[in-house]
């Protein structure tokens, strides 16, 4: 039996002002999930959308080789199919690097298997940590 899981995605510039826009739900297997398997889960669900279509953009995680930054997302300069596996191992290393921050109902999780509980109001916040100009 699956279990639905809110995800919203934020950035240190939105902090403090409007949420991003909207959210969405992740479909997960069981009521406990390692952080390492919600973020695999979450990647390989971004990837399936976009080979399935591959559009101009790429809307996900993390940002994919010869891609480019974008506020649309990140631009693919061809169009191709993305591999979920290196993805994945971006998202793990964005995630050992401090290239977003995981929380799970507002508190943060630093390990990958570290066990989430999902309830029916739990809500995991990816925080996108963007560098300051100049600073």
């Amino acid at each position: 039996m699956s279990t639905t899981l809110k995800i919203r995605d934020e950035t240190t510039l939105s902090l403090g002002g409007d949420e991003e826009e909207g959210g969405f739900t992740l479909e997960v297997l069981t009521a406990r999930i390692t952080v390492r398997d919600l973020i695999r889960t979450r990647v390989a669900n971004e990837v399936r959308d976009y080979n399935l279509s591959q559009p101009e953009y790429f809307r996900g995680l993390v940002q994919p080789t010869d891609a480019e930054s974008t506020l649309n997302g990140f631009r693919m300069r061809n169009r191709r199919k993305i591999d979920p596996e290196k993805q994945f191992e971006l998202a793990l290393r964005a995630f050992y690097t401090n290239g977003f921050i995981l929380l799970v109902d507002d508190k943060q999780v630093e390990e990958l298997e570290e066990e989430i509980e999902v309830r029916p109001d739990t809500t995991v916040t990816f925080l996108k940590l963007v560098p300051l100009v100049g600073g």
